[in-house]
């Protein structure tokens, strides 16, 4: 038995603003160096996408599960629901997930009449997210639905310019059996969600959302064992903490919208000072963007996270190129950060590197500052620049 790495959210070359390297053979190729498991296959709905994956992908041994280059991948995409209730505009992210072609193709279905699938990967559906969960309940049951990025700003289900202030408000005729899962997003971080009673009843989940073969992994979930499709979403389902070891996570501030901000401005606020200023920019006077923080902040009704923490844990981790990066005092673009890099995953795995390797055993794979740069990641000793309004944050070891 051993850890069952699972990034269930990228994107393939048919997403907007995704590399062209997120084909197949990248994806499987970057994996093994990232040391992942299960991939989703992205962008499901998408019918030139849908036609490569027919072709390329074969049963793998686990039931509802494929392979290819040594692989495995879950058929998973995501879509984005624009919608109106009284009045208003919503717009949630949501990711969706098939263990056969036929499942898909009935998804594809059901989805159509609500938007143009060839348009965009991961394309727009003029659809309640509460109807289309209940719909396809009803239509496509294999399928399991994950509620993306659950705080980013402009399109999320708590987002503070796109969503709601409760699964309740989001999900009036009651939360449908097929959505099991939150995922936090880049810019939050468990004990942030523990905050909010409300998401009890969901597991909480962490994946890239890659749009470029470096980004896999750089936030996934981790299993006790190897999962099938079946598994996997009755893990989900019951939040099985035999199961279900933790999650990788960014430190929150290094997301792009951890804190309140105007990026045209280069103002940047934690949430009692936008309050302060009324939520508005002090140059400018325009709205600031708030961010996850602010907007957890707002809705949790717990004191501190201590209140609901849970049995899954979690683990924080700096993408190991900005590591290397950092220690030898170069750019992460640079050639030699970038061949150094590429040499210590091609060894060992960046996942193993960055959580699973006991310390004295990194020492075999890494020189001692790069050790120390690593334990004290894993200890939580850095400094944060937080970020905010679409800029990412940084974080430096210390």
């Amino acid at each position: 038995m051993g850890y069952f790495v699972a990034d269930l959210h990228i994107h393939s070359p048919f997403s907007l603003a995704t590399s062209k390297e997120m084909d197949l053979e990248s994806l499987s190729r970057w994996a093994h160096l990232k040391g992942i498991d299960l991939l989703a296959t992205a962008d499901i709905t998408h019918p030139d996408w849908l036609d490569l994956l027919r072709r390329k992908l074969r049963p793998a041994s686990k039931r509802g599960l494929w392979y290819y280059g040594g692989v495995e991948f879950v058929l998973g995409g995501e879509v984005s629901n624009v919608f109106s209730r009284e009045g208003r505009t919503y717009r949630v992210h949501t990711l969706l997930y098939c263990p056969d072609f036929d499942c898909v193709e009935r998804l594809r279905q059901s989805l159509a009449p609500f938007g143009t699938l060839r348009a965009d990967g991961r394309p727009t559906l003029r659809l309640d997210v509460d109807e289309m969960a209940w719909m396809l309940h009803r239509v496509v049951p294999e399928c399991f639905l994950i509620l993306a990025h659950a705080w980013t700003p402009w399109y999320a289900v708590f987002g503070s310019r796109s969503g709601f202030d409760s699964l309740s408000q989001a999900f009036p005729n009651g939360l449908p059996p097929n959505v099991v899962a939150i995922e936090t997003g880049l810019s939050s971080d468990p004990p942030m969600n523990w905050c909010l009673s409300d998401l009890d009843r969901l597991a909480l989940v962490s994946n890239s959302d890659a749009h470029s073969p470096l980004a896999l992994g750089r936030e996934a979930s981790v299993f006790q064992d190897a999962l099938d499709f079946f598994a996997l979403r009755e893990v989900l389902e019951k939040g099985d903490a035999q199961r279900f070891a933790f999650t990788v996570e960014f430190f929150p501030e290094e997301g792009k919208y951890h804190y309140d901000g105007h990026r045209s401005c280069g103002v940047v606020l934690p949430p009692e000072e936008a309050e302060r200023l009324g939520n508005l920019c002090p140059v400018c006077g325009k709205k600031l963007t708030l961010g996850v923080l602010h907007r957890v902040r707002k809705l949790a009704d717990r004191k501190g996270p201590e209140e609901g923490r849970r049995e899954i844990g979690y683990q924080r981790t700096i993408p190991l190129i900005e590591v290397i990066s950092q220690v030898r005092g170069r750019g992460r673009q640079s050639k030699a950060v970038r061949e150094e890099y590429i040499r210590l995953v091609s060894r060992r795995d960046e996942l193993s590197l960055l959580v699973f390797l006991p310390e004295r055993e990194l020492e075999r794979f890494v020189d001692r500052d790069l050790q120390k740069a690593i334990v004290s990641m894993r200890q939580g000793k850095v400094k944060v620049r937080p970020g905010y309004d679409g800029v990412y944050g940084r974080i430096e070891v210390v």
